[in-house]
């Protein structure tokens, strides 16, 4: 079967993913972010992580410029920041408390409804296709003991661990 664009989307629907905002400042300081799904850990060793940014996105011209940016994972509270942000809204940070990161050129962190955040500086951007791909060294993170915020074919859902027992298991 061909792999077309809507079969590609469906193949990566299949499966929930964590959400993140994404933010970075322009050079007056400005804050622009995006929700997103396509960030991947690259390398623990040397802590590096990639997204993946619409060559037609508002935050793309802040990243290239301030060559930084925050990776906010929402928390399962963080719902309606991730509908703002995936909208074309022209003030996302209106209703949401944030504060600049110190080491990602004032990305902005927001930290009421992250579970976590990376702070990074980008290293290497490749063009792909219709999109650019950011891979970054975290130079910051925070965790936060919150739920993750989850989404998988246009739903959202929050994590249920399933504690398996390790007597169950070896039983099996």
């Amino acid at each position: 079967m061909d792999v077309g664009s809507a079969r590609f989307s469906e193949l990566f629907g299949s499966f929930p993913t964590p959400i993140a905002v994404v933010t970075a400042t322009d050079g007056e300081g400005e804050p622009f972010g995006f929700t997103s799904n396509a960030v991947c850990a690259v390398s623990a060793a040397r802590p590096t992580l990639l997204i993946s940014v619409g060559k037609g996105s508002r935050t793309l011209p802040a990243i290239m410029s301030s060559q930084a940016f925050a990776v906010n994972f929402l928390a399962a509270s963080g719902r309606a920041a991730s509908q703002v942000f995936a909208s074309k809204a022209t003030d996302k940070f209106a209703n949401f408390e944030w504060r600049p990161s110190g080491v990602a050129q004032g990305a902005p962190l927001l930290i009421d409804v992250a579970l976590s955040y990376a702070e990074c500086r980008v290293e290497n951007a490749i063009e792909v296709g219709d999109h650019w791909l950011f891979i970054a060294r975290v130079e910051g993170s925070a965790v936060f003991p919150r739920e993750p915020l989850l989404y998988r074919r246009g739903d959202y859902g929050v994590w249920s661990p399933q504690n398996v027992d390790v007597e169950e298991l070896s039983a099996l």
